[in-house]
């Protein structure tokens, strides 16, 4: 499978790129830089903006797959208008490349937590995180109306950081997943599994699926 990977140098996108290469998938690793997260001779790296519709249909061309690891700005500006952009942009360059599956690295912030209640309205949820959260429930609020992708929104635990592949872990659906003592979480490592997992079998088209342990 061809997979291009947009945002490839990141946290959560390196790993994608590691686990899609490791898995026998050849990667086009996308950045700014066009650095190569990984060194492999599956994987070749280039240099794009995202942010430009026709420069995403140019690297996209031919690819079974669309993998986005992209995040809002973090220079304390409000990001929902810019990453809209971005994500409108995305979009209309996979059209334009004539290819439908999407799958997107998503944030946990709209996870509901109670009936009415999502998880960025919770005490405790940090004030500097809730831009991004309103931004990535935007986001998904956009996809929900997208009929001619086949998009699925890969949303995390509250907690996400470089740690252990274990292979185990539980895929659920808007609601947030917690062990038994209450926590939420799941390593960058184990997330990138189920993310090429339903990059693999499509098994949750036009939805938003949520990882944890």
């Amino acid at each position: 499978m061809k997979i291009v990977l947009l945002g490839a140098t990141g946290m959560v996108g390196s790993r994608i790129a590691a686990e899609a290469v490791a898995r026998g998938h050849e990667v086009v690793a996308v950045s700014r830089s066009g650095s190569a997260p990984v060194d492999s001779p599956r994987l070749t790296a280039a240099a794009g903006d995202a942010g430009s519709a026709t420069e995403v249909a140019g690297l996209v061309e031919e690819a079974d797959a669309v993998a986005c690891a992209l995040v809002p700005p973090r220079d304390g500006s409000d990001p929902c208008a810019p990453f809209a952009a971005l994500y409108d942009a995305v979009l209309n360059g996979v059209r334009s490349a004539g290819v439908r599956r999407v799958v997107i690295v998503g944030g946990a912030g709209s996870l509901d937590v109670a009936p009415g209640t999502v998880l960025r309205d919770t005490p405790g949820f940090p004030d500097e995180v809730k831009p991004e959260a309103d931004a990535h429930a935007a986001l998904l609020a956009t996809l929900r109306g997208v009929s001619d992708l086949e998009w699925t929104y890969v949303s995390p635990a509250a907690l996400i950081a470089p740690g252990e592949r274990t292979g185990t872990f539980r895929v659920g659906g808007d609601s947030l997943l917690t062990d038994a003592e209450g926590n939420s979480r799941i390593s960058a490592e184990d997330y990138a599994v189920a993310f090429v997992d339903e990059i693999e079998k499509a098994a949750h088209p036009k939805a938003r699926i949520s990882v944890a342990y």
